[in-house]
């Protein structure tokens, strides 16, 4: 399933729209995400923001050994870009870490 986490955007076809964090992190927890795209804003950043999701899987490829989707930032808030491409290295750097020979 592809995920697609925003308040306002529609989701592209074939794409499943979630709108909050905990929407998207629930969907996460089923093991059947392959790809997930992520604002930042959502309109109300106490239920979260797109990079709470990044924290999320951080998190879990880290303690739980999950297996990350494939993931983008649409968002438009340039900062909030930059910080969740930061995370998304970091996950990726753990995934990568968890594969290599030693």
């Amino acid at each position: 399933m592809k995920v697609f986490l925003d308040d306002l955007r529609e989701a592209p076809a074939g794409w499943m729209r979630a709108y909050w964090p905990a929407d998207a992190i629930a969907l996460l927890e089923t093991g059947e995400v392959s790809d997930l795209s992520l604002d930042h804003d959502l309109g109300d950043d106490a239920r979260g923001t797109g990079y709470d999701v990044i924290l999320w899987i951080e998190e879990a490829v880290a303690l739980r050994g999950f297996t990350p989707p494939r993931i983008v930032v649409h968002s438009a808030n340039p900062a909030a870009v930059e910080r969740m491409n930061a995370g998304i290295a970091a996950v990726e750097a753990l995934v990568a870490a968890r594969t290599s020979p030693k």
